[in-house]
């Protein structure tokens, strides 16, 4: 087929479903024949992925990636940026952490362009392979203060010679002075790459904004390709934790509740996507008392700040919450950052997350971390527990785990290479260190086996339900935009 031109989906600002319009294009394309890959070169985000060569890219590409039908990789995201408290971030670059560094830090000019090249090459790699390149920027196109160095805008969609489709979300008002905003404040060379506006999230009758689409195609003189309606029935893994917002919900008799802990620091809060499906389960984000001592289950997540989000459990009263429900028979686990608090001590001598050099753990493990510089990032398959059937997962974690005392405890999986991970005491305490752990049915079988109530079935095939949700949401976006023109686009 003939090779396509790059689609670049920018945005207004932030959280305007940049990423999830880019995801229904990959499997848009992929639909129609088409070898499309992501490509965002740099991502902002604390939900994070190990591929298969065990480096980390931002969860959404390989999200992306996965809609496309395609392994992920890190020329997807060359550059990551992980939060580790209020102004630092840990620099991910092509897949492997360069150290940490400040807002300041990071957006100054001198050493920019080794990143530029980075990123530019990366891309490079991807379009030899690939077509379309379905390219994502980040934030607003128009951050008129960060142009100079900007990495991941209009400079990248210049280089990549690409088609930009503008995404302005509509459900936060404002959507004319954004659109035209956006584009009145680009300069003229980076307006003739602008081809088209996509408003999203939009409401009620879509014929009402028939005068809009044309007060807004007068205005940015590019024609408005589509107007996608806000949804609520068609399920894709989120990027930001802004999405946890609407996942705060009160118990339920007839299900079983569970309880995510809602940490500051919160990490890959997709491990619990899957459950959060599942029919048998009602599961929500707190960071509420009475709420954790009522659940049936309490899931403590990964923290890209352990100390510091231990340090607010303790100060806030969740710490001795979990571990009265613990005593009161409830079931609690913890993956990863969450594994570790779980522990007896979480140290850290390097001073690698910042200045708590140690805590006390939660205490309901008998193991204990010392942080490190190092990162373990890959995908793993392993035996859970002495069920039957291989589970598959990825670990991201910075740490070393060992056990401490002479109490009785089991490791949770045998991995493939014949190393354990983990640690359990007794049936309703255990922690991990593997992402995507609960993706796997019989995990989540034996965590809800304690609680189930009569007549509760669960068949649900995660990865099927993934592949219909991508299906959908590219049926969606091809109802509400126009496709023909898209494709002349990329075919010119």
């Amino acid at each position: 087929m003939k090779k396509l031109a790059p689609i670049f989906f920018a945005g207004t600002g932030s959280n305007v479903g940049k990423s999830l319009i880019s995801a229904g294009f990959c499997r848009i394309f992929k639909q129609d024949g088409y070898s499309p890959a992501p490509f965002k070169a740099q991502n902002m985000s604390l939900n994070s992925y190990a591929t298969p060569e065990g480096l980390e890219i931002g969860r959404a590409q390989a999200v992306q990636a996965e809609s496309a039908g395609i392994p992920c990789h890190t020329d997807m995201n060359p550059i990551l940026l992980k939060p580790t408290g209020e102004k630092m971030s840990q620099v991910i670059l092509n897949g492997k952490p360069v150290g940490n560094q400040n807002a300041y830090q990071y957006f100054k000019t001198d050493g920019r362009e080794q990143l530029r090249t980075a990123v530019y090459q990366a891309f490079d790699r991807l379009s030899e392979q690939y077509s379309p390149i379905v390219m994502e920027g980040a934030g607003s196109i128009s951050e008129l203060n960060l142009r100079k160095t900007d990495l991941v805008n209009m400079p990248m969609a210049m280089y990549a010679n690409a088609n930009v489709i503008l995404v302005a979300d509509i459900d936060r008002g404002g959507v004319f002075a954004s659109v035209y905003g956006s584009v009145a404040l680009l300069n003229e060379e980076e307006r003739k790459h602008i081809k088209g506006i996509i408003i999203n999230k939009f409401r009620g009758d879509i014929r009402l904004f028939e005068e809009g689409k044309k007060i807004l195609e007068d205005l940015c003189k590019v024609p408005v390709l589509g107007i996608v309606p806000h949804f609520t029935d068609i399920y894709i893994e989120d990027e930001d934790s802004v999405a946890l917002e609407g996942k705060f919900k009160s118990m339920q008799r007839d299900k079983i509740n569970v309880a995510v802990v809602l940490l500051k620091h919160i990490s890959n809060f997709t491990d619990f996507q899957r459950l959060e499906q599942d029919e048998r389960v009602n599961l929500f984000y707190t960071n509420t008392i009475d709420e954790v001592l009522s659940a049936d289950i309490i899931l403590l997540p990964g923290s890209k700040n352990t100390l510091s989000d231990l340090y607010e459990l303790r100060k806030n009263g969740l710490a001795k919450a979990i571990m009265q429900a613990h005593r009161e028979g409830k079931t609690v686990m913890g993956i990863c950052g969450g594994y570790q608090m779980l522990g007896q001590s979480v140290n850290d001598p390097e001073g690698v997350e910042g200045g708590i050099k140690t805590l006390p753990g939660l205490g309901l493990l008998p193991m204990e971390t010392t942080l490190s510089a190092e990162k373990l990032t890959r995908q793993v398959q392993f035996q859970f527990l002495d069920e039957n059937g291989t589970c598959e997962g990825y670990e991201i974690h910075m740490g070393i785990t060992n056990y401490v005392g002479n109490t009785e405890r089991k490791a949770v999986n045998r991995l493939s290479d014949g190393t354990f991970d983990g640690c359990q005491m007794g049936e309703n305490c255990w922690g991990t260190y593997i992402h995507g752990i609960l993706d796997n049915p019989v995990v989540i079988d034996y965590l809800l086996r304690p609680f189930k109530k009569e007549g509760m079935t669960q068949t649900m095939n995660y990865q099927e339900f993934k592949e219909i949700q991508y299906d959908k949401l590219a049926e969606h976006i091809r109802k509400h935009t126009d496709i023909e023109a898209i494709y002349e686009l990329l075919n010119n």
